[in-house]
């Protein structure tokens, strides 16, 4: 047992020494290249490890984007009477809103410290698909929500069929069907009563009368808040 610990011992001690021989050699190596070459071999492989450095390293400024969050619309009216329009939204504070209608951009405008942009347009008449986009040095965020908005300023048509103006009803002709036609996408009223309308846009309802006479108001009202009334009188005797 002791004759092989010295055996490893002994193996140890050559191993060591023949570490020391080579760093030594090694040493020896860069000094002698140092006195030979100077520093100008040192700056030639700093200036290698530095090339190297920056070719595997990322290029942070070519890859980075600048996230811009897209505006938020606020809601509009499906249709309106009126041309001129209200257009409202919230962003990142003081960011520039660009306005597009029909997919053209047609104004731009600056968000307040709050955050808050506002518009005030003209609209053409037909539908007008609204919505906006945010820029920050000539960089844009993706379109917000949209609204498509209907501008009519035409009151829409109506025509009551029964009863005749003027018309009289007695005994047991106590109720009459107040009929007649209108224009698509209309509500009718009788007398503030909603009427009930096909899909033909003829309208019907039931009114009660009253003995002597009775005053019939029909008003046809669009989604944009444009409206047509007719007045009659009928008469009704017991």
């Amino acid at each position: 047992m002791v004759y092989k610990r010295s055996r490893l011992a002994l193996r140890t001690k050559k191993r060591t020494q023949k570490t020391i021989i080579l760093t030594s050699f090694g040493i020896l190596l860069i000094l002698f290249l140092l006195i030979k070459f100077g520093t100008s071999l040192l700056v030639g492989f700093s200036v290698f490890l530095a090339d190297s450095s920056k070719q595997l390293s990322p290029n942070t400024n070519s890859s980075s984007t600048t996230f811009i969050a897209a505006p938020i619309l606020n809601p509009l009216p499906s249709a309106t009477n009126s041309a001129q329009i209200t257009i409202s939204g919230k962003t990142d504070k003081n960011i520039k809103i660009d306005l597009y209608i029909n997919n053209n951009q047609t104004d731009n405008a600056q968000a307040d410290d709050n955050g808050n942009f506002f518009f005030t347009e003209n609209l053409s008449a037909g539908n007008s698909q609204i919505k906006v986009k945010a820029e920050v040095n000539n960089k844009f965020s993706d379109f917000s929500n949209s609204f498509t908005v209907s501008f009519k300023n035409n009151a829409p048509s109506l025509t009551v069929d029964f009863p005749s103006d003027g018309q009289s009803f007695s005994k047991d002709q106590n109720n009459v069907e107040v009929k007649g036609k209108t224009d698509a996408s209309v509500n009718v009223t009788v007398n503030g009563f909603w009427a009930i309308i096909d899909e033909n846009n003829n309208f019907s309802y039931t009114l009660p009368l009253q003995n002597g006479d009775n005053q019939i108001k029909v008003t046809a009202t669009d989604q944009a808040g444009n409206n047509t009334e007719k007045d009659l009188k009928v008469t009704y005797s017991q």
